[in-house]
């Protein structure tokens, strides 16, 4: 009953299977793999950002460009403040509110984002502490240019005069007259009775919409092995009913049935 087996038409149907499950599986292992990576990255970073408050701070210059192993960690630069902005629309806390923004002309001639705080409410240039005057040296965890439309970032466009809905380079090449380092620091102690920011874990490093698109594939490729077992299973039951009718004789008599 079993010998269609033997055919070259189940050779391949078996062949096929033989192969489509394993690797079925290796893929859906590969894209868990990819998730737990994920998963471990978003924990590190976490614990980095936290850690990096109690390591000793670095010159600005020697932590750029900003990347994953640099994002986070203490820096300090030296200069003075000039041209003050508004973040709005950012929350801390649970309450919304916007970050006081000042740039810092270093001796490079470089200016440095620096986030002396958070107030709570809208943003208003009136609520909005004035700069320290004079040469002054800031500390704060370093962090890499925003992006429009990233988590907690405004990606509306036409604020008023005096506000930026991201803090980077592109973002501010328009709104100050001199060159922006492509990154930023918030303060750990903020100015004038303001809150500080706490530092953020780095981009593309945490439980994004990639990390979920990885699991999601996890379950398709087990989903696709199951298939390709049950389909096989269905095929030779098929197969099997089918013989045994042929043996009973019922197969020819539907087809003279037909014939007629």
């Amino acid at each position: 009953m079993y010998r269609f087996l033997l055919t070259s038409r189940w050779w391949g149907i078996n062949v096929f299977v033989l192969l489509a499950i394993p690797f079925c599986i290796f893929m859906g292992s590969w894209q868990l793999s990819r998730f737990e990576g994920r998963v471990q990255d978003h924990r590190d970073a976490t614990e980095r950002v936290t850690t990096d408050r109690h390591e000793a701070a670095r010159p600005l210059r020697d932590l750029l460009p900003v990347d994953k192993a640099t994002s986070g960690r203490q820096a300090t630069a030296t200069g003075r403040y000039g041209k003050q902005l508004l973040v709005p629309d950012r929350d801390l806390d649970g309450k919304r509110g916007y970050y006081v923004l000042t740039l810092l002309r270093t001796d490079g001639g470089k200016a440095l984002p620096v986030v002396r705080g958070w107030l709570p409410g809208s943003a208003g240039t009136a609520k909005a502490p004035a700069a320290p005057t004079g040469e002054v040296t800031v500390t704060g965890a370093l962090q890499a240019s925003e992006t429009p439309g990233d988590d907690g970032v405004s990606a509306q466009g036409g604020l008023p005069a005096g506000q930026t809905g991201a803090i980077s380079s592109a973002a501010l090449v328009n709104l100050v007259p001199y060159d922006v380092y492509d990154a930023w620091i918030t303060l750990d102690k903020a100015d004038s009775g303001m809150t500080a920011v706490p530092a953020k874990a780095p981009t593309d490093s945490g439980l994004d919409l990639k990390a979920f698109q990885n699991l999601g594939y996890t379950g398709e490729w087990f989903v696709f092995a199951g298939f390709v077992v049950f389909m096989w299973f269905r095929l030779l039951r098929r197969e099997v009913e089918f013989a045994r009718d042929a043996e009973m004789g019922l197969v020819a008599e539907e087809d003279e049935s037909v014939t007629v």
